[in-house]
């Protein structure tokens, strides 16, 4: 289903609970997974992708339809997964080392990368960036969203989306060819 067919139907108070389990069935794996890259935990993911459908239940209807409706969930989704990250070091006085040696941890436990040293060599790399440039890292790589898009999504221009990308492959080869 289209997403402008799916605004339509949530505007109609008969049809808003259908149109919005059509938009949570269309966008969900793909938010869950976005979130996941960046908080690592499952539980942590599950809970963020329910909060941000939440979001977009309760925004959905003022939706100005500014950006398309994938990079507005996407945008929500971002700011959630900084949020979380951000409330983490500061709930227990984390520095950067420290939440990244605590997510290092979660995905060595993931079983889904079990066995795939290259993959787990890989998100090791990506956990030691910043947040941010993680962030785009992820849009682009994973995701191949393009800088457009992800200029919608993070509210940063094109050229510095480039730019970090560009510095995040780098230090990224960096790490790996340094282990």
């Amino acid at each position: 289903m289209e997403d402008q067919e799916i605004l339509t139907k949530f505007r109609d108070p008969a049809s808003r609970n259908v149109a919005f389990n059509q938009l949570v069935r269309k966008y969900q794996r793909k938010v869950y997974w976005h979130v996941r890259k960046m908080v690592i935990n499952h539980d942590d993911a599950d809970d963020l992708t329910q909060d941000v459908f939440i979001k977009v239940w309760n925004h959905l209807e003022n939706f100005r339809q500014d950006a398309s409706l994938y990079t507005w969930i996407y945008r929500i989704a971002t700011n959630e997964c900084l949020s979380l990250l951000k409330s983490k070091r500061r709930k227990f006085l984390l520095p950067l080392t420290d939440l990244t040696a605590e997510l290092t941890a979660n995905l060595e436990a993931d079983e889904s990368l079990a066995g795939d040293e290259i993959e787990l060599k890989l998100q090791k790399a990506i956990l030691r960036l910043p947040d941010k440039q993680r962030l785009v890292f992820n849009l682009r790589y994973y995701d191949e969203m393009p800088y457009e898009q992800m200029a919608e999504v993070t509210g940063t221009s094109v050229g510095a989306l480039k730019a970090s990308y560009h510095h995040a492959a780098k230090k990224i080869e960096a790490m790996i060819n340094a282990d």
